[in-house]
């Protein structure tokens, strides 16, 4: 009888014969939003108390040891001090959502909607300076708000970009050595999102928990950087990486082998049916500073190293394997060309898919529980064969899907698994 920590380590490694690992809420892209949260404590007859925000960005709700038991989770979390808006996490307030729920969230968030029912997000939670986020009414989530000024071509600086990367300092190091030691104490696989790695993940581009960010903050003028200003792009790649390698060896000597996975890197480079650049592009603008992290990653540590990003990414796994990335999220199945079993048989031997295991925008979300059934248990067949594959959804599970599509998947896993 497996542990957690080895059934992942089962599927990292792609040894198959123990049951398929399962991760809810151990990254901010394999979570479930705080009303579904709540709505699956109250199936499993749990206390009924304020879902903790783990990530207000996208309202993600706390899948805590209780929950965790429920679904069968095997990996646990590990997340920084502050989050999106620069918001220190240690201290939380009880808040009332626009939906009427009741959560617990960052102090320096107020869920208090304003005349049109907007709810405004503060860098840093000061109400001084302009918002950098907002939840319009009726919506579940929030947006960041950009605050891009004027651009002067002769004073644009890659350095206004680095602003929020810094090295790590003493007080900051003994926080991850605290967290670490508690999440690997649970006895299962622990993910850690240590930050400082985007390398242009578009959610950071914005700099919500900047007062007053300089340099490239609106996605499409970043998007434009990558091909007209890419001097620019490879300065600040250069220069992330630099620090993101500083970091990793202060964090390696501080948590070890506490922590089995990296989340390094978010940034998305397909859509719906197509890419956000070829594979060229990708090789000679994102590849090499990719690598060189990958490869200090490899070379120093026992960590496992996660990519994320969603959409029709099958002409870039090649390039994100030559990269040294061991794990592929969230494996978008219903995104044109990425067929589970072309992607099992193509790649399966070299990628852990992370994700892939039922399709969030149609068949979770409007499906009936037939299809729901149906759909994991292919899904858990195709990619769980001879390891390589760790349960999710395809990215979060939203607001508005039907919790008992959700107490369906997890049943249906839980047959699976026994």
């Amino acid at each position: 009888m497996t542990n957690s920590k080895e059934r992942v380590w089962n599927a990292l490694n792609h040894r198959g014969g123990t049951p398929v690992p399962v991760d809810f809420g151990a990254t901010t892209v394999t979570g479930i939003h705080c009303r579904i949260v709540e709505q699956l404590r109250k199936y499993y007859g749990l206390a009924d108390k304020p879902v903790r925000i783990v990530d207000p960005f996208q309202m993600l709700g706390e899948v805590d040891e209780e929950l965790q038991e429920r679904m069968g989770v095997d990996l646990v979390p590990l997340f920084g001090r502050k989050n999106m808006f620069g918001i220190d996490e240690s201290e939380v307030h009880e808040q009332v959502t626009p939906w009427g729920q009741k959560v617990l969230i960052a102090k320096g968030i107020d869920m208090t909607p304003d005349a049109e029912g907007d709810v405004y997000i503060y860098p840093e939670g000061d109400r001084s300076v302009s918002p950098s986020a907002v939840m319009p009414e009726g919506y579940y989530f929030i947006n960041a708000i950009e605050r891009q000024q004027p651009i002067d071509e002769a004073l644009l600086s890659y350095q206004d970009n680095l602003e929020e990367y810094a090295l790590l300092n003493e007080s900051d190091l003994a926080y991850w050595k605290q967290a670490a030691g508690k999440a690997a104490a649970t006895g299962k696989a622990v993910v850690a999102g240590f930050g400082g790695t985007a390398l242009g993940d578009v959610a950071f581009i914005p700099a919500m928990g900047l007062k007053h960010p300089k340099g490239i903050r609106s996605v499409a003028e970043w998007y434009m950087s990558t091909l007209i200003r890419p001097d620019f792009v490879h300065a600040l790649f250069e220069h992330q990486t630099d620090l993101a390698i500083r970091n990793y060896e202060m964090l390696w000597n501080t948590v070890g082998d506490q922590v089995d996975v990296v989340f390094t890197c978010g940034t998305d480079f397909g859509t719906q049916d197509s890419q956000f650049c070829s594979e060229e592009v990708f090789r000679e603008l994102w590849l090499p500073y990719y690598k060189r992290l990958n490869d200090w990653i490899h070379t120093h540590t026992t960590w496992k190293i996660f990519k994320h990003s969603c959409g029709a990414v099958l002409p870039l796994i090649p390039a994100m394997i030559d990269a040294g990335f061991d794990i592929l999220n969230p494996v978008q199945i219903n995104a044109k060309d990425m067929d589970s079993k072309v992607l099992k048989e193509q790649f399966g031997d070299q990628l852990v898919f992370w994700g892939g295991g039922i399709d969030t925008q149609r068949v979770l979300a409007f499906g009936t529980k037939e299809e729901v059934r149906r759909q994991v248990m292919e899904q858990c067949e195709i990619l769980g064969k001879d390891g390589g594959f760790v349960f999710n959804t395809v990215h979060n599970i939203q607001a508005n899907v039907p919790v008992e599509n959700v107490i369906t998947m997890i049943e249906t896993l839980n047959e699976i698994r026994r």
